[in-house]
């Protein structure tokens, strides 16, 4: 395989997010490669690409990615985030190292910093936070006690969108598609841009 190549103007910007998500030429498929571009630039592309070689490392360095873009096409009430988006990593962390590599993107002017909290009373300092799993029963309470913050919550559980997550990613026989709960969006005073909203598979109002 070459890695990520395409029509005029595509192969740098196929290479950057090559580069966004570290992984060497021969695990990015043309698929997973045109999927991403889609994300980041906003086209209007089916979110359930089928991602070749699915192992957990290639799963979490591909999610990282997608929550770069999920911070990038989501707006925050003025005067919050302008400078730097603090984004938190709530229980355990399967993204190791490539959550760090976020740190070293921007989104328009303002930097992200990756926070790793254990303590929910913590939580409000954060303007993205990512749910894992190990948060199990204890999410319901403490997406409620971040009901009146404007903080974009993001998971990787099944069962996320029914406790009250705004975006949760799920892989599906070896595809990895994602949810918006606009109307929890909404209720954070967060604004989605509708380029996102048509790469989710489904959008809850």
């Amino acid at each position: 395989m070459q890695g990520c190549s395409g029509a005029s103007g595509e192969p740098m910007i196929l290479h950057t997010l090559q580069l966004m998500i570290g992984l060497p030429p021969a695990l990015v498929t043309r698929k997973v490669c045109t999927w991403l571009l889609a994300l980041a630039l906003g086209y209007g592309l089916p979110a359930a690409d089928t991602l070749a070689q699915s192992n957990n490392v290639l799963e979490y360095k591909v999610k990282a990615a997608f929550i770069y873009n999920f911070i990038a096409f989501t707006q925050w009430p003025e005067g919050t985030a302008d400078h730097t988006i603090n984004l938190c990593i709530y229980g355990e962390d399967y993204f190791g190292k490539e959550i760090d590599k976020l740190q070293e993107k921007s989104v328009g002017a303002r930097s992200i910093k990756v926070l790793r909290v254990q303590d929910a009373g913590q939580l409000k300092q954060c303007h993205a936070v990512f749910f894992s799993r190990s948060a199990g029963d204890t999410l319901p309470a403490i997406l409620s006690s971040l009901s009146a913050a404007p903080v974009l919550t993001l998971a990787d559980n099944p069962d996320a969108m029914t406790q009250g997550i705004a975006i949760n990613m799920n892989l599906v026989n070896d595809k990895i598609v994602f949810e918006i709960n606009l109307g929890i969006a909404r209720k954070h005073g967060l604004d989605i841009s509708s380029k996102l909203l048509q790469l989710a598979v489904k959008v809850h109002q």
